[in-house]
């Protein structure tokens, strides 16, 4: 195959997501790229961490050689965090889990009715600053559900209550809402490509809507999830009779995508961006196709391989990639929860769990690190040396 090997080593590509909790997908791919030079030490390895569109996205753009930019913006409470984006050239990589995300509150607290996405409004305004004219928003990891209208508003939108005020942070607030103003969004908005990257496909609402599969993982009771969904159906009925935006908003709110990060989707819609599987749009982004084409064993995995994994998370999508091409996949993870025939299905040959070395779940997650590498000797003797 063109490229797969160079100077008598076979090239392997590893494609690997973060195992949450346990190592980044950088780590990954140190701690793999470690166990295979053990067995096989000419081997040539071309690491490529990958991610989904959530919580390490952008850790995934900088490994792939994009420039990491700083900012303080706020978090999900309102204080002020520093969160980070990804530039290279005229294209950013926003993740809003930077500044919105689960690991932003403080340990123990969770706010599901008053997060907010404001300060993932202002790591956009950020990269707009930059002088991005593309931005990959990656969206996943969400403390919030406020249907993104936080981003909307640091991005220039207005919503008010019936005093003219504006409304409270967070998804409880806009049961208040009595208009809203759209025409002060930053103009530059109009001249970038917004692609809205997430592994997500719910509608704002209802039984699959962001507060009913999604609510209960940020900390919302049952009163909360019910308060929520007529908050988010509140909001978009609002947009309904916004100028401006009109008819677009019920379309919007039943589209694929828009429930996902809490419904920041349906903000992001309405800002013009255009949705597609995270994934697929982060391969494009981290240059796959051509590490790919210089490859002859793709390694990929994440913490948990499951259902989960065949719906749109980074593993399947490595998968199908490789498997079009012709190329063999392997996948490393922390829990194997599928049967040979389905990782079959999904373009995957083998899947080496850690458990396979190590049986104590708690063991595997505290010892990750040099329980991979050896994972990684036993594909190296199975399938390159």
């Amino acid at each position: 195959m063109a490229d797969a090997a160079v100077d008598g080593a076979r090239r392997v590509l590893v494609a690997a997501d973060k195992f949450k909790g346990s190592l980044t997908a950088v780590e990954v791919a140190e701690r793999v790229t470690a166990g295979l030079r053990r067995v096989v030490p000419d081997v040539l390895v071309e690491a490529l961490p990958v991610a989904d569109g959530g919580d390490g996205t952008v850790a995934a753009a900088v490994a792939a050689g994009f420039e990491r930019r700083e900012v303080r913006v706020a978090g999900p409470l309102g204080d002020e965090v520093t969160a980070a984006y990804a530039l290279r050239g005229d294209t950013a990589v926003v993740e809003m889990a930077e500044a919105s995300g689960l690991q932003r509150l403080p340990e123990g607290v969770l706010a599901p009715l008053t997060s907010s996405t404001y300060g993932s409004g202002e790591l956009l305004r950020a990269a707009l600053d930059a002088g991005a004219r593309t931005i990959v928003f990656g969206v996943g990891g969400s403390a919030t559900t406020d249907g993104g209208a936080g981003m909307l508003a640091a991005l220039g939108a207005r919503f008010l209550d019936a005093d003219a005020r504006p409304v409270g942070p967070g998804g409880g607030g806009l049961a208040a809402l009595a208009s809203a103003d759209l025409s002060g969004l930053d103009p530059r908005l109009s001249d970038v490509e917004l692609v809205l990257a997430s592994d997500v496909d719910n509608p704002l609402t209802g039984p699959k809507g962001a507060p009913a599969v999604y609510g209960p993982q940020k900390g919302a009771s049952p009163d909360d999830v019910t308060a929520l969904d007529a908050a988010l159906g509140h909001f978009a009925k609002v947009l309904e009779q916004t100028d401006g935006v009109g008819a677009r908003a019920a379309e919007y709110a039943a589209s694929p995508g828009a429930g996902a990060a809490g419904g920041i989707g349906f903000g992001a819609m309405l800002l013009g961006a255009r949705f597609r599987p995270g994934i697929e749009v982060m391969l494009d982004v981290l240059g796959f196709a051509p590490a790919l084409e210089r490859a002859y064993l793709v390694i990929t995995g994440e913490g948990s391989l499951d259902e989960q994994t065949l719906h749109g998370k980074a593993p399947a999508g490595v998968a199908a990639a490789a498997r079009a091409a012709g190329k063999e996949v392997v996948a490393v993870c922390g829990r194997l929860a599928l049967p040979a025939e389905v990782l079959g299905r999904a373009g995957i040959r083998r899947a080496y769990p850690l458990t396979d070395v190590e049986p104590d779940v708690a063991k595997c997650i505290a010892d990750a690190g040099p329980i991979l590498e050896r994972v990684a000797e036993s594909i190296a003797r199975d399938f390159v040396a």
